[in-house]
Parts: structure tokens; sequence; C-alpha cells
């Protein structure tokens, strides 16, 4: 495959915004100046410690030690190739690549293949909508009370009955059948290939960057002995633990709220958004899991107990069932985490078709905290009349509250178990604590044991330096250097890039960064990835971590005063030596007056400096 050129690359690179980028997939916020901060996509974690600085176009997490640039990240989150992450970014600012061997593009392959047949896949199914055939279809969202307007803002579309409709067209636009049944979009049989979707109403899915993945087809017809809903099936592309129906559509407004509604179905998330729930999702085809929760929290930006995740569930015993398997994951989730349950037992979208819009809202309103419902589930299999039935629910239901992970919470789950008992606080209180001691040994018990300690990797980061006054001076300079070099005055910074550091880390990168060319795009990424090991993820976090400013303009005026404070102390330093060597020497001797003109010389400079 033909090469793309260097120059190309580092020009696309240079117009995208790397924050645009994470920023689709981590809630992002302000962490000073030039610097923003999310949960890191790559591990998970409590609070935020993935660091991006669009200035430079480069993230690092302080947590896992993961960084780089754009095309690192999403080789990393799509597992595309190199030269596919550069092919995405290029369409994304609209720039025309150039291939070293001077030809056209080439055919891109693999995954974004994949993401190509899907995009064509969904303006098939689209224009599907409009055709006679589909008036089942149309018929079926009218019902439900969905126009032809919420159809096109959620992309639903039609698949035809017939054997090949999807796949003959797809062949036509130069899709090969490989490519067709490695997306999931046709299926293979004993009779040969066909389409797996026929004859019923189609959604398209989406990744929370807008591109389609996969679909999920709704049964129409009652000669379709398939089931009632039929996802895509796993491929590359289409991962279904992972993926959440219209989060592309809510992920503003979740990062923007901190909430998000988990709703069940497609019919639910269209009635919620246009009843102005915006922030609602579905999981596609599976449970809501544990992975689905790890999205959810980068896009929440789930740092902190301020959040709020409301599930939706039906009342009867699968609803209950999915009620307690998500509350199995709720600990996973900073946010608190409530259960709203629709009167009647209504979804969102047969309650937004009998009582309208408002109710929809006003269900939201009416949610209760999961440890309630959870504990109320467990307490409606006990008599609560008999003393035995008291006894045996309270302990079904001290686990639950012993569970709680606020303490500021518990003492009023306490209450309202007592309360829903009947029983004096300290007896119910005695029962929580036993639960949880009984916790702590169950986790004790399932401890690895006879393991030998993982040997643990030598690693300098900034948290590991000494907290000395020479050390935070070359710390802060390397930071200005990595960061603002290039509004430091020149003759200034490339004076104080030669001053050797004391601490042989910082040394490390500063002399990587010394022997970088400054005159070449993207020159402190360079420097960074350049830093031998052990000291490469200290030249990341001195490369993304926040600058101590307020503003842009005095992180500029900061880092010419660091640069000048550096130069001062290797003058300070020097004048000490030459004050050793002058007393050792007579004043009358050429080399006593040679020694003696230095010393003017550099008490001139640190004047200038000083005075700049």
């Amino acid at each position: 495959m033909a090469r793309i050129r260097q120059s190309d690359i580092d020009e696309v690179k240079a117009r995208v915004n790397i924050a645009d980028v994470v920023g689709e997939r981590v809630a992002l916020k302000s962490a000073g100046v030039g610097s923003m901060k999310g949960l890191c996509p790559f591990h998970d974690e409590r609070s935020p410690s993935f660091h991006v600085r669009p200035q430079v176009g480069y993230y690092h997490c302080f947590g896992c030690g993961e960084s780089g640039d754009v095309y690192s990240f999403l080789r990393a989150m799509d597992h595309v190739s190199f030269t596919e992450a550069v092919e995405r970014m290029a369409a994304r600012v609209g720039y025309t690549l150039h291939y070293e061997d001077g030809g056209p593009a080439p055919e891109t392959t693999g995954r974004s293949r994949l993401y190509a047949a899907n995009a064509a896949a969904a303006e098939f199914f689209r224009a599907q909508l409009m055709t006679p055939e589909a008036e089942t279809g149309r018929r079926f969202l009218g019902d439900r009370g969905f126009d032809a307007g919420a159809a096109a803002h959620f992309g639903v579309g039609y698949a035809p009955k017939g054997w090949s409709h999807l796949m003959d067209h797809l062949l036509a636009q130069k899709f090969t059948r490989d490519e067709l049944l490695q997306a999931g979009l046709v299926s293979q049989g004993q009779r040969g290939v066909y389409d797996r979707f026929r004859g019923r109403l189609v959604w398209p899915i989406r990744d929370v960057t807008g591109q389609v993945i996969g679909f999920g087809a709704r049964k129409l017809y009652d000669d379709d002995q398939g089931p009632k809903y039929l996802n895509t099936p796993e491929t590359p592309i289409y991962k279904k633990a992972q993926v959440l129906y219209g989060l592309d559509l809510a992920k503003r407004d979740i990062s923007r709220s901190h909430r998000v509604v988990v709703v069940e179905g497609y019919t639910d998330v269209m009635a919620c958004h246009l009843a102005g729930v915006t922030t609602a999702i579905a999981s596609c085809g599976t449970a809501f899991g544990s992975d689905h929760i790890t999205v959810l929290r980068r896009v929440m930006g789930d740092d902190s107990s301020s959040g709020e995740v409301v599930f939706t569930f039906d009342p009867d015993a699968a609803g209950q069932k999915a009620a307690l398997r998500a509350f199995a994951d709720e600990k996973r989730f900073a946010a608190q985490t409530y259960v709203a349950v629709a009167p009647e037992g209504l979804d969102p979208c047969d309650l937004r078709l009998q009582r309208g819009d408002g109710a929809v809202r006003a269900l939201m309103d009416t949610k209760a905290p999961m440890f309630e419902f959870v504990i109320d589930q467990r307490l409606k299999d006990f008599d609560l009349g008999s003393v035995e039935g008291r006894a045996g629910a309270l302990r079904a239901a001290a686990p639950i509250v012993a569970d709680i992970r606020d303490p500021a919470l518990r003492p009023g789950y306490v209450r309202v178990l007592a309360r829903r008992l009947g029983l004096d606080m300290p007896e119910v209180q005695a029962a929580v604590e036993r639960a949880a001691r009984g916790a702590d040994r169950a986790e004790k018990r399932e401890a690895p044991r006879g393991q030998e300690p993982a040997p643990v990797a030598i690693s300098v980061t900034l948290a590991s330096l000494p907290n000395t006054r020479d050390v935070a001076l070359e710390r802060g300079a390397m930071m200005a250097f990595l960061q603002y070099g290039h509004r430091i005055e020149p003759e200034l910074f490339l004076r104080a890039l030669q001053t050797p550091f004391g601490h042989p880390a910082l040394e490390a990168v500063r002399s990587a960064l010394a022997s970088t060319d400054l005159s070449q795009p993207g020159w402190a990424v360079t420097a960074v990835e350049s830093v031998r090991e052990p000291f490469r993820s200290l030249a990341a976090e001195l490369l993304t971590a926040e600058f101590p400013a307020r503003t842009e303009e005095g992180a500029v005026v900061a880092a010419n005063d660091l640069s000048r404070r550096l130069l001062v102390r290797e003058i300070e330093r020097e004048k000490a030596e030459l004050v050793r060597e002058v007393q050792r020497v007579p004043a009358d001797t050429d080399e006593g007056r040679r020694l003696g003109m230095r010393l003017r010389d550099l008490e001139a400079d640190r004047q200038r400096l000083i005075a700049s």
C-alpha cells in the first residue's frame, strides 16, 4: 500500500483539534491554561487523570501512563491502522492526501470499509422507508406517535422483503461480499448469501462519534419467523456490550448536565428525546452492563456524586430482574442512581402516546433512589406481619444497606429499612454491621493467595520528584519549555535550553528537547517521544500538566521568567566557582585580571536578566 507523505501527516495533525476528537468519547473540562482533563478512556478510574493539551496535540494519563497524539488515540480507541487514522482525520478536515508514489489515494481497506458499508446501508434503508412496500413500517411508527420528521431525525429506515435487495445495491457500489459479511449486513446460509434484515423497520446504531456501526431491526409481518428484534452480530466495529443506542445524540446534554436516563428500547429513546428528555439512551439487544457503564462515565465526566443516572424499568418480573442486574453494577458509578417506574407499567413510548410529552418529563421527577427500589424488591417476598417474615426480610435487605458506599447515606437507609420492617433502629443497625463484616471477610477469602508480588516497574513521575527549590525551578522551566517554548523570547529560550539540569530525570528530558529540531512542526511531541526510558512518562506529564497561570498571557510571562531564573541560577553557580578560583590566584596577574573581568561580565549579565 502506498505511503502517505510525511508532510501531509504533519499538516493533517496540525489542522485537527485533538480536544474535539477526544471530546467525542470523553467529557473534558478545563484543567488550567491550555489544558483539559477527563476520565481516562484507557483504564477505569474514579477521578479524572487524563489530560489533553490541544495546543500541542497531545494527551497523557497521569494514572495509567498512556500518552500520544490524535493518531495514536484513534488507533487505540478504534483499532484502526495508522494509515486509516490519518485518512479519517484528513476527511474530517477536508484535506486531500498525497501518496509517495504520486498516484491517487488507494482504496481503503479494513475497518474503514466496514464503516463505509454501514453508512451506505443506512442511506439505502432510509430511502426504502418512502416506498409503497414500507407502508406497514410507516404505520407502525405513526401508531406510536412518530411522524416523518421523527423518523428522519433518528435515521429510521425500512429493509425490504426479498432475498438480496441490500446486497445487490451495495455490490453495485463496489463493496465485496466478504466486506458485507464482515459488517454483518448479509448472512451465509445453505442457499447462499442473503440480506440479514428483510421486511423490518430498521434503526441505525451509531458510535459516540456518529458513525453507523450496526442496526437494530423490528419484526413487522406475522410470517417473519425471526425474533421480535434482530441486531447486527458482533463485528470488528460493533461490540454490543459497549454500544448504547442514542448516545451520539445524547452525549452533549449528558456531558453538560451530568445526567443520563437509561431506557429499554429504540422507541423509548425516541419518545424521551422528542418529549425533551434528551439524555436518554438504551442498550442494544443485550443487558445493560459494566462496559456500558464505563462508556457512560467517560461521557458524563462521572467523577463526583453530583451526577444522576435514572433507570426506567417495567414493573413486571423481567423489569425487576433488569433492575437487580443494574443494581449489581451500581457502585461503578460515582453518580447517584435512581429508578423511575411509570404509572400502570407504561414504558416511555406508550406513556408519551397516551399521556403526552409532559408525562414523560414528569416521570423523571418521580424517580426513587436505586437503593429504596431494590430494598422494596427484596422485602416484597416476605410476610412482614410475622416475626419470622421480618427476620428473614432483615437478613435479605441488610446486605443492600451495608453495600452503600457513601457513609453519609447509610444511616438514612438504616432508618428507611427500620420503618419498612417496623423494627427498632439498633436491631437494624446491628444487622447491617454484621452484613458489612461478612462482606469484608468474603473479599479477603476471594483474594488470590500464594502469588508472588508483581515486580514494580521503575517509573519517574512529577509526583516522585523531590520537593526542593532547585528541582521545582527545573520542573517549572521544563514545563515552560515544552508547553510555551514557542512564546518564550527566541534568544532567551535557546540559551536557557542549553543550561544543564541537576536532576537526572529532568536533565534527560531537557537533553532530548535540546537535540530536537525546533523548526519542525510538533517539535514538543517529537522531543517527548524521543526521551529515553524510564523518563518518557515524566516528559509526557511535563507536556500535559496544568501550568501554574490563570491566563494564556500570564503563562507566557511566567515561562519567560522561569527561563531567566534558570539562567540567573547558572550564572550564580559559575560566579561561586570563579570566586573560589580568584582566592587562589594573585589579583595582579594575567589570570587574576581575566577572572576578575569574567566576574564583572557575569554580574552585568545577571543584572540584565533580573531587570528584564
